[in-house]
């Protein structure tokens, strides 16, 4: 069997909030007469993009063609989730044309490329293309350090230390893996913003690598879908700082799953998300919530201190009302105790 008639896969990676949901829910919209199959890998124990992405299911890629892997990273579960995923994808008929994988924001492309290679799949299927999302906005700020002012200034006081953080770790291994580079939220980073955004993903890249600027994950699925790149074949001009299999872990990350009350007022939980980002120094939040008076879900994605909602559905009458959000950290700044205090009110958490 010749690569092009394998099954091709395009993965969907990036940093936390890069936007790889959006991206997703277009291409299931707008799959350039391709049928579709998704598989969402989530960090943490609530299946918030799977939710996201069945609440936009359409023909072209229904509710059954949506998988969700929150077991795990899926690089670490290849026997016992990844591999019966596929296999269950590819018997689905009709067959999908084309299957999407967006991994988890913490994910590392390459263990997962080198699945690909498991026997009991690797004539059958191909990694059509790996595409890397990067937030233009915080890439130009340099949010890959905890402290980029205090890393900047150990650089300068030693250059033999080595200052790489985990996230700026994440980011690189994403660049390096990718076929081509999506730039996403240009229009919150500004002309300069992208400028530097372009500057540092072309210093970190192995290669030349095409860079594509997205609002709102609008792109030409012929652009990313279709690439014919045959990944998996193509490890050695993907490098990575964790090519030891002993280096892949997740310990520098931590997600806690938090329960929320029904609000009178979505500014209310806006303002305790900006309140948590800026005092627990939390990375991502994401999830739904209930508004009082409201028949609609209210979905919460949040980057920092940067916070986005929108009612994406109803509620189902067999839903409780009340709201679920994922916060994910580095390790040691994770709390349960103070996340939960910030973003519970007072009344509720001592019922």
């Amino acid at each position: 069997m010749s690569t092009l008639e394998k099954l091709p896969v395009t993965v969907i990676t990036g940093f936390l909030g890069s936007g790889k949901t959006t991206l997703v829910r277009h291409l299931m919209t707008n799959p350039g007469g391709k049928r579709l199959a998704v598989v969402v890998n989530e960090f943490g124990d609530v299946g918030v993009d799977g939710e996201i992405l069945k609440g936009c299911a359409i023909p072209e890629c229904p509710a059954e063609n949506i998988m969700e892997l929150a077991n795990g990273c899926i690089c670490c579960t290849v026997a016992d989730d990844f591999i019966p995923t596929i296999e269950a994808l590819m018997a689905l008929d009709p067959r999908p044309d084309h299957i999407l994988i967006e991994t988890s924001g913490l994910a590392l492309p390459k263990p997962l490329l080198k699945a690909f290679d498991w026997p009991d799949i690797r004539s059958r299927i191909t990694v059509d293309g790996v595409i890397a999302l990067a937030d233009a906005e915080a890439v130009a700020a340099g949010r890959f350090a905890p402290n980029v002012a205090a890393v900047d200034a150990q650089r300068e006081a030693d250059d033999s230390l080595d200052h790489e953080t985990p996230l700026s770790e994440v980011f690189e291994d994403q660049i390096a893996c990718a076929d081509i580079i999506l730039l996403t939220k240009p229009d919150l980073a500004g002309p300069e913003g992208v400028a530097k955004a372009r500057a540092v993903i072309a210093a970190e890249a192995p290669r030349p690598l095409p860079v594509v600027e997205v609002a709102e994950g609008v792109v030409d699925p012929r652009v990313i879908l279709g690439l014919e790149a045959a990944a998996e074949d193509d490890m050695d001009a993907r490098p990575s700082h964790h090519d030891d299999p002993h280096d892949h872990d997740h310990e520098d990350f931590e997600s806690i799953v938090v329960e929320l009350p029904e609000l009178a007022d979505p500014a209310e939980l806006v303002a305790r998300i900006e309140e948590l980002a800026t005092a627990q120094n939390i990375l991502r939040v994401k999830g739904y919530a209930a508004v009082a008076g409201k028949p609609m879900r209210l979905l919460v994605q949040a980057v920092g201190a940067r916070v986005r909602h929108q009612y994406d559905r109803p509620w189902k009458p067999d839903e409780a009302r009340r709201g679920r959000v994922v916060v994910i950290a580095e390790h040691d700044d994770i709390s349960r105790a103070a996340i939960e205090a910030v973003l519970i009110p007072r009344a509720e958490a001592a019922e």
